[in-house]
């Protein structure tokens, strides 16, 4: 097992931001921990870096017990969301520092650069300075470096978060082709539902200092093991048990609150006993799909997602009249819902 986490807890005066958490990462595995803000996903990946020590519990690394061991000893790599290059070092001085430091052998040392400066695509680009390339760039010397010393464990604490849409997208699909290539148990923390779906082996969901779920992004999406982690991942629309759209079809109605994905959401243009009828209120064009807000009239509007193909076969309008059928709405334990 490449990480595992037994029972951590940590707080921080009255705040308890990892609350009797365990965990194991699969060695060579991506996983993604996910959540919204102060849901203690940083603060469990500085307990497993060393940068904290838990309250309770213990923290192992490949197998060995590694809870008072230092950063140094825990032979990590660990990325931030601000690239922390060293501004007087050029890109080849950056990847190369750790190795300099531990007086590594000069030729052994240039190799591993130019072998990383390869990896990252930036051959040819060892000699600029951090303020010479984009903010792209500067993301990818920085996991270079910490690649460099070729820990056992790297760790990413939102790593593309200040950089802008395409560029996080982009960095995105690289991230995964280098993990494919390397084969570095990798934990990265973020609160972007669509990087964690595209770059992880597994999700872990956390939420007030817990974890929610654990799984696949297939999982987590098509199986949410809870309310949070529905509306979470993933756009849905919550509605009363007792909405006009549910009395045709087969919900428990014991359970306060329904969860329906709007892709999961059928619109007619003509109803039968087991459609609501609704009007189109908006229409918004998302490119490779149209959005239509609903109204039901009875005090609940939801949104519905659908292809080009369904939308111009439909050819809806705002204010149309249109029947709208759920095909897989979900309820949880009335526990859960609290």
């Amino acid at each position: 097992m490449g990480i595992q986490v037994e029972n951590a807890s940590k707080q921080f005066g009255d705040f308890l931001a990892v609350d009797n958490v365990s965990l194991e990462v699969e060695t060579g595995s991506l996983v993604a921990l996910l959540g919204p803000s102060g849901s203690g996903k940083s603060s469990l990946l500085r307990l497993i870096a060393g940068l904290e020590l838990p309250d309770s519990g213990k923290i192992y690394l490949t197998g060995r017990d590694a809870t008072h061991e230092t950063v140094q000893q825990r032979k990590i790599g660990f990325v931030f969301q601000h690239y922390a290059l060293f501004k007087h070092l050029t890109v080849r001085q950056n990847i190369g520092f750790g190795l300099e430091i531990r007086k590594g052998d000069k030729r052994k040392v240039k190799a591993r650069v130019d072998e990383l400066l390869e990896l990252i695509q930036l051959k040819g680009l060892g000699d600029r300075f951090p303020s010479q390339l984009s903010g792209g760039q500067r993301q990818r010397v920085a996991l270079a470096r910490a690649l460099a010393v070729e820990p056992q464990v790297l760790l990413l604490d939102e790593p593309f978060g200040a950089l802008d849409a395409k560029v996080r997208k982009d960095l995105r699909a690289w991230l995964r082709r280098l993990h494919d290539e390397v084969h570095v148990t990798t934990v990265f923390v973020t609160h972007d539902q669509e990087e964690a779906m595209e770059v992880s082996d597994k999700i872990v969901v956390m939420n007030k200092g817990r974890i929610e779920q654990i799984g696949s992004p297939a999982e987590v999406y098509d199986r949410p093991a809870t309310p949070f982690v529905m509306s979470f991942i993933g756009p849905v629309n919550v509605l009363p048990s007792d909405a006009r759209l549910f009395q045709s079809s087969a919900i428990d109605a014991t359970h306060p609150q329904v969860y329906l994905r709007p892709r999961d959401v059928e619109i007619q243009t003509e109803g039968d006993s087991t459609t609501a009828p609704a009007k189109v209120s908006r229409l918004i064009h998302l490119g490779w799909e149209v959005q239509a807000e609903l109204d039901f009239g009875d005090g609940n509007t939801i949104n519905a997602h659908l292809s080009r193909e369904q939308f111009d076969r439909l050819d809806l309008k705002p204010k149309q009249d249109v029947f709208v059928k759920p095909k897989d709405a979900r309820s949880f334990p009335l526990a859960q819902t609290a």
